[in-house]
C-alpha cells in the first residue's frame, strides 16, 4: 500500500457511499447501485472510474446537475432496437436500465441494441457489459465523451476517449471482458496521479497546445492522445455514432464536461448490446468450448518463465479476490474528503472503518 493510503472495509464503503446518494435525493435501490458500482471498480483495480469519482457525482446531484430521480422512457424503436430518453439521469442508473431493457430485447428477439440520450458519465463500460454476461448473454457497452482527444498532428480535440467493453460468459472461475476507452489512459488515470502527487509518461497526453506532459494536472486540463493512433480514432469515431449522432443526441461539444460544466448535465450518450447465445450454443457447450479456448491461451509460451499470460477479466476477477479480503485502498486526500462531504452532508461516518493507514 502506498504511503499516503488508508485501507478500507467494501462492505462499509458501500453502505456508506449508498448513504451520501440517497442525501443527494437518490432512490433507495438507486443508491445502493450506485455506491456497489463505485466500489465494485474499486475492487477490480480500476480505481479511476471508483470512489475517486464519488464527490463529483455528489455535487452533480446536490445542485440538480444530474436529475436523481429520473423517469427513464422510451423514445422510438420498435423489437430488438430502442433509444431511451434517461432524463439527465446519473449515468450508472440510466446505463443499468438501458442494458437490463437491451437484455429483455435479446430474449425475444436474440439480439438487443438499445441507445441512450440525455444521460451523464457512466463510470466503466464493464459494469453495463458485464450485466448481460452474468444472464448468459454477450454484452457490449460504449458511451460518448466530449472532445477530450487530439489527433495525431492535431492541436484542438476532435473527439472524446469513448470507452467500449465487450463481456462474453464462460461459466468459469471469471468471464472474459475486455474494457478499454480509446485515449491512451483513461482520463480518471491522470485524477488519480494528481491525488497521489504522481508524474505520468509523456505518452499520455498533452497541455492545451497539444505538446507533451508528465505533469497531471497541466493534462487533465489539457488533451488526451489516441491508443494506436488513428485507428483508435477511427474507433471513437464509430462509438460517438452510435452513441450520439444515430440516436438523435448530443456530439462533439454539445456533450458537456462534468468537471468543466459541473452545474449542468453532460448530455451523454450510451450504446448497450445484448446478444442471446443460447440461440446459438448451449450453456455446457459454451462453457466446454471457452474453458478450452482459456487454457489454449493460458498455456501460450512466454520469454520469460516468471511472467504468464493473463486474459481479459482475470486481473480484474485476482484484484476483487485480494481487496475483498484485505480492504479497498483509498488515496489519503480522498478519504478526508469523503468525510467532510458526509459531515457538510449530515451523514454519519462511522460506516468507513479504517484498517490501516499510511500518513494522513
Amino acid at each position: 500500500m502506498a504511503e499516503a493510503e488508508v485501507l478500507v472495509r467494501h462492505e462499509q464503503l458501500e453502505t456508506f457511499l449508498c448513504r451520501l446518494f440517497q442525501h443527494a435525493g437518490m432512490l433507495p435501490e438507486d443508491a445502493a447501485f450506485h455506491a456497489q458500482a463505485l466500489v465494485l471498480s474499486n475492487l477490480w483495480g480500476i480505481d479511476s472510474h471508483g470512489v475517486l469519482r464519488a464527490p463529483i457525482y455528489l455535487q452533480r446531484l446536490r445542485s440538480r446537475a444530474i436529475n436523481p430521480r429520473p423517469q427513464v422512457r422510451t423514445l422510438r424503436g420498435g423489437r430488438g432496437l430502442e433509444v431511451l430518453d434517461g432524463d439527465d439521469g446519473p449515468g450508472f442508473i440510466v446505463g443499468r436500465e438501458a442494458m437490463l431493457r437491451a437484455v429483455t430485447l435479446a430474449q425475444d428477439y436474440n439480439i438487443g441494441m438499445v441507445s441512450v440520450v440525455r444521460s451523464n458519465h457512466f463510470g466503466a463500460a464493464a459494469l453495463y457489459a458485464r450485466i448481460a454476461a452474468e444472464r448468459g448473454m454477450l454484452g457490449i457497452a460504449m458511451t460518448s465523451v466530449g472532445p477530450n482527444i487530439v489527433a495525431p498532428g492535431g492541436s484542438k480535440p476532435i473527439i472524446g476517449n469513448n470507452p467500449i467493453a465487450i463481456a462474453i460468459p464462460t461459466f468459469q472461475e471469471f468471464d472474459f471482458c475486455l474494457d478499454m476507452s480509446l485515449s491512451a489512459v483513461a482520463g480518471g488515470k491522470l485524477l488519480l496521479a494528481s491525488k497521489k502527487g504522481e508524474k505520468i509518461p509523456l505518452d499520455w497526453a498533452t497541455d492545451k497546445e497539444g505538446r507533451p506532459t508528465d505533469d497531471p494536472d497541466i493534462a487533465f486540463a489539457g488533451f488526451l492522445l489516441p491508443m494506436g493512433g488513428f485507428k483508435g480514432l477511427g474507433l471513437a469515431y464509430v462509438v460517438e455514432i452510435l452513441c450520439g449522432v444515430i440516436n438523435g443526441g448530443a456530439f462533439g461539444e454539445d456533450i458537456l464536461s462534468m468537471y468543466k460544466q459541473s452545474d449542468q448535465p453532460s448530455h451523454t450518450g450510451h450504446m448497450m448490446l445484448a446478444v442471446n447465445l443460447e440461440a446459438i450454443i448451449s450453456r455446457d457447450d459454451m462453457a466446454e468450448r471457452m474453458g478450452a479456448y482459456f487454457r489454449r491461451i493460458k498455456q501460450s509460451p512466454m520469454w520469460d518463465p516468471q511472467s504468464q499470460m493473463y486474459l481479459p477479466g482475470e486481473l480484474e476477477h485476482r484484484k476483487a479476490l485480494q481487496r475483498r479480503r484485505e480492504g479497498v485502498p483509498l488515496p489519503a486526500n480522498l478519504y478526508k474528503e469523503l468525510l467532510a462531504l458526509a459531515a457538510d452532508m449530515g451523514v454519519s461516518d462511522d460506516l468507513i472503518a479504517l484498517e490501516a493507514a499510511g500518513t494522513i
